[in-house]
């Protein structure tokens, strides 16, 4: 097993094969049985590109070839950081194919995230466009690979014309549309050569996790398949059933639950999108016979708001699958008036593992009211008060988790392992749920100090200790404060040194010259001359929070 992995203990790993949820094969012999079984049927969508099956594994063998080529190989760490097109699914599958193993960051992630990611990794390579609305990815990557050597390979989608390797400090920087064309020196045979190990991570996932430091989430061939095979079993997916993904496809909800992995195992057809806009979703919704869709409260309510939505045929959608924060009912039910023929199935989720859902048979008061329940027999769910203890029925606990998808630790992260898990095994989420009459479960809040922005996790920590980098800052707490559409927004609460004064657009150009994502940049500043204080002298949020929304 790859060094700075968690396994399961021996004994949850048998109970989990003798149950059948594991069957010991890596995803690309999961994925070689759907791609003969649905050949000739359309895989993916792209713009006005139509993939077969066939096609898929063909392209996806003839890249992992070529990445064999260049010199990647087995258990290698490349960073993903593509948009919503069938390269991503390309690269995604030849990766699988050779037991390289993909970090997915999002498209929105910049210096200061991605070289984290490649330096906890300890990534051989990255793969990105070449620009991105308006974002040179190359240049990054070329920064990222001369503080950190071991990254020596940039695949960039979209060109490399008139750039120079050596300008750039990249010794290897590929096109991967060259890749995809270029007729590789490895046979094919060679790829039955690679022993993969069931147990070893199949995919990198990023935690939305409390510290500055970001965490890496290990997701096994065996637990990452099987999350996918149960979750599309509670979606209603049909044969010819149509998923459309706006989502960025990094993301664990659009990639595995059940996503684009659970639809192809169905024999389904993914459509890629790289807009969200809801005039180009409706084109596509008509144009292609859309059943299910994935999407965060935000995203629905923009498209919701819509003076457009009147002029497509929105019937064929089904399922509207919600996750990333809670959805208001009102929400729920304009978006059953836009989509006539839908359910709205809310589902709470964790790249970390355990999966609840609503069920679309629920009766309709559970819908409205519950964030869904586990979609596996051998999920485990305590929920605890602050000394570990379980609370009764109906009260308000700390979501704990325990199961056959569900990690046993991050990577290379010890002693933060040994605050996120209890001694037997349970995930602490940091989620404060309490259990509905009808065994589903409503979300009531969280521990863990995260903003929510329209379903992106901030950690406020980070951001803090960026902002206090700023010389006329002494300290800062940031919160949340309520947005309709968004569900948060951050608010940054600082104290000056005296004398001082600081706008939130002064605010915000300081901190993008730390090259962080936006989505992570306050949108609102409060001075204050103090900061509350709880009983044990740290600072209160829940009463800053009280005083920026009531202010």
């Amino acid at each position: 097993m790859l060094d700075g992995v968690t396994p399961f203990p021996a004994e949850f790993a048998a109970r989990y094969r003798a149950a059948r949820y594991w069957d010991d094969r890596p995803l690309r012999e999961v994925f070689a049985d759907v791609f003969a079984r649905y050949a000739d049927r359309i895989a993916l969508i792209d713009g006005a590109e139509r993939v077969t099956y066939r096609q898929l594994d063909e392209r996806s063998t003839r890249m992992a070839l070529n990445l064999l080529d260049l010199g990647v190989r087995p258990l290698d760490r490349i960073v993903v950081q593509l948009p919503n097109t069938a390269m991503f699914c390309y690269l995604y599958f030849g990766l699988q194919k050779i037991g390289a193993i993909p970090v997915l960051a999002l498209p929105s992630h910049r210096y200061r995230e991605v070289g984290q990611f490649a330096q906890i990794a300890d990534a051989v390579g990255c793969a990105v466009p070449a620009r991105h609305r308006d974002f040179d990815y190359v240049d990054m990557v070329s920064r990222v690979a001369a503080e950190r050597p071991r990254v020596r390979l940039c695949l960039v989608q979209g060109g490399l014309a008139g750039r120079s390797a050596e300008r750039d400090g990249m010794p290897r920087c590929v096109s991967l549309e060259k890749l995809l064309g270029r007729v590789p020196d490895t046979p094919e045979s060679v790829l039955g050569d690679i022993v993969i190990d069931p147990e070893d991570p199949a995919v990198f996932l990023l935690s939305g996790g409390t510290t500055g430091i970001p965490k890496l989430i290990p997701r096994s061939h065996n637990d990452y398949g099987f999350n996918s095979r149960l979750a599309v079993s509670v979606c209603g997916v049909r044969d010819g059933d149509v998923l459309l993904l706006v989502l960025p496809i990094e993301h664990n909800l659009p990639l595995g639950c059940p996503g684009l992995q659970g639809f192809l195992l169905q024999g389904a057809t993914v459509v890629l999108s790289e807009s969200a806009g809801p005039e180009k979703v409706f084109d596509l919704i008509q144009r292609h016979r859309v059943t299910h869709i994935h999407v965060v409260p935000a995203l629905l309510i923009r498209w919701i708001s819509a003076p457009s939505a009147g002029g497509y045929d929105l019937t064929p959608v089904r399922v509207v699958q919600s996750g990333g924060q809670r959805l208001q009912p009102d929400t729920r039910l304009r978006a059953e008036r836009l989509f006539p023929s839908c359910i709205v199935q809310e589902n709470f989720g964790m790249a970390e593992g355990l999966l609840l859902f609503v069920r679309l048979d629920d009766d309709p008061d559970v819908r409205r009211e519950t964030c869904g329940r586990p979609i596996c027999p051998d999920d485990e769910i305590r929920l605890v008060d602050d000394d570990g203890n379980e609370v009764p029925p109906g009260q308000v606990g700390e979501l704990c988790a325990r199961g056959p998808y569900t990690l046993r630790g991050y990577f290379r992260a010890p002693e933060h392992n040994a605050r996120a898990f209890t001694p037997d095994g349970f995930y602490r989420s940091g989620d404060l749920m309490w259990r509905h009459p009808s065994g589903n479960y409503v979300v009531a809040g969280r521990k863990k100090d995260l903003i929510n922005r329209g379903g992106e996790k901030i950690s406020a920590e980070e951001v803090e200790n960026l902002i206090l980098a700023h010389p006329d800052v002494v300290n800062v707490a940031c919160v949340p404060v309520p947005d309709e559409v968004l569900g948060e927004r951050m608010c940054a609460c600082v104290l000056l040194r005296p004398g001082a004064s600081l706008e939130l657009a002064a605010l915000t150009e300081f901190l993008i010259g730390f090259e962080i994502a936006k989505h992570k940049l306050p949108e609102r500043l409060v001075v204050l001359y103090s900061l509350p204080l709880s009983p044990v002298g740290k600072v209160s949020k829940k009463d800053l929070v009280r005083m920026v929304t009531a202010s």
